[in-house]
C-alpha cells in the first residue's frame, strides 16, 4: 500500500513522503496512529501543492533577508551606543548583542533578533565594531556599532 508520510517515521519514511509499506502495517500501525494517510491522487496532489507553496514562502524569505542585508550594510546605518566608560578606552561593562538590537531597532527600526548576532563575547572597548548577523541560513550581514563616551 502506498502511503504519504505525515510525520517523521525511524527506519520508514520522512515527513512528506511516499512510499510503498506493506498493508497490515498501514492499516493498523501508520493510519491509526495519525504517521501516514493513504497515497490516493488527490491527497498526492495536495501534497505537491503543499509543496510549492513552501518553496514559494522560502523564495520570499530569502529574498526578505537580502532586502534586510542592504539596508543594514547601508554606509550611513551605524548604531550609536553610549556608554560610560575610564581614561584608558575601556568600557565599564560590556555591550552585549541584546543592547546592540535595542539601538538597532530605536535608531532605524529594523528588528533583528539577538540570538542571530555572532558576538562571541560583548564589546568592551570605544570605537567602531562590526558584528555579524545571520539573517537567513544563505544570507549574512555586518553591523557596524559604534561606542561612544557618555
Amino acid at each position: 500500500m502506498k502511503v504519504i508520510f505525515l510525520a517523521d517515521v525511524k527506519n520508514q519514511g520522512k515527513k512528506g513522503q511516499v512510499k510503498e509499506v506493506p498493508n497490515g502495517y498501514a492499516q493498523n500501525f501508520l493510519i491509526k496512529k495519525g504517521l501516514a494517510e493513504e497515497a490516493t491522487s488527490s491527497a498526492v496532489s495536495a501534497l505537491r501543492g503543499q509543496e510549492k507553496a513552501n518553496e514559494k514562502l522560502a523564495q520570499e524569505e530569502l529574498e526578505e533577508a537580502k532586502k534586510l542585508k542592504a539596508t543594514i550594510e547601508d554606509e550611513k546605518t551605524i548604531v550609536t551606543i553610549k556608554a560610560k566608560g575610564g581614561e584608558d578606552g575601556r568600557l565599564f561593562g560590556s555591550v552585549p548583542s541584546k543592547q546592540i538590537a535595542t539601538a538597532l531597532l530605536k535608531q532605524y527600526d529594523i528588528k533583528v533578533d539577538k540570538r542571530k548576532m555572532d558576538l562571541d563575547e560583548p564589546i568592551r572597548s570605544f570605537g567602531f565594531t562590526n558584528v555579524p548577523v545571520k539573517l537567513h541560513h544563505e544570507v549574512e550581514a555586518t553591523i557596524r556599532v559604534h561606542i561612544v563616551e557618555e
